[in-house]
């Protein structure tokens, strides 16, 4: 029997962590496959225009897409139970990533307030904006929690001062200049800031080892994953 998720990283857990970091590394790869390769704008537009109907990589764009979501879902599988909360957020913001890539942006991706987009445009926009902002509040729910280790608080912290002042300054972009070099630059570094802790993340997680009593020289998923009570 599996010792309890406060005792150290179940290897199921381990394992939706390692799968974790395959769907991050598969994600990225095939999401920037697409932004570079594809007939996109470059650093003028957005992520998702790569997407968008008739371009020949969007199917790559999409599996990209669906690759993150997945990576999302296994990470909030992959925490141990004390962190419901961010595992909850983590949960949303996979169901808000799949649903950006079922729903595609007309061309350009418009927004508002300078431009008049289309339903899905603001499903699709929605989508995205919600799943970014989930997975930094998951960010902050973990680097706060007593209940995660210094492991996961680490790596979270230094996520959150990355990613959140880059989600604040992409949101005052979008209302106050629109589309463009600078909120398309600041949303890639947002989209990295996002994958390089997915991957530390299921990093801490994978790697975490419960050791026995005797001391066998293993990793303690303890000093790792939680330093909640046993």
């Amino acid at each position: 029997m599996a010792e309890p998720d406060r005792a150290g990283t179940t290897p199921a857990r381990a394992a939706a962590a390692s799968a974790a970091a395959g769907c991050v590394l598969a994600g990225t790869v095939a999401v920037t496959v697409a932004v570079v390769a594809g007939p996109g704008p470059g650093l003028t537009g957005y992520v998702s225009e790569a997407g968008i109907a008739g371009s020949a990589y969007a199917p790559t764009y999409r599996i990209g897409v669906f690759a993150l979501a997945a990576a999302l879902l296994l990470l909030a599988v992959a925490l141990p139970a004390a962190l419901r909360t961010a595992a909850g957020l983590l949960a949303a913001g996979a169901v808000c990533t799949a649903l950006s890539g079922a729903v595609t942006c007309s061309d350009g991706c418009p927004l508002p307030p300078f431009e008049t987009p289309t339903v899905a445009d603001l499903v699709h926009g929605g989508a995205s904006i919600a799943a970014m902002g989930a997975t930094v509040l998951a960010m902050l729910v973990i680097s706060c929690s007593p209940s995660a280790g210094p492991g996961l608080r680490r790596v979270a912290r230094c996520g959150a001062a990355v990613a959140l002042p880059l989600a604040g300054a992409v949101a005052v972009g979008l209302v106050t200049v629109g589309r463009g070099s600078l909120v398309g630059g600041l949303e890639r570094v947002l989209l990295a800031a996002g994958v390089g802790w997915g991957l530390a993340t299921a990093s801490v997680l994978g790697l975490a080892r419960r050791t026995d009593a005797r001391g066998t020289g293993r990793r303690d998923g303890r000093a790792d994953v939680t330093d909640g009570p046993t």
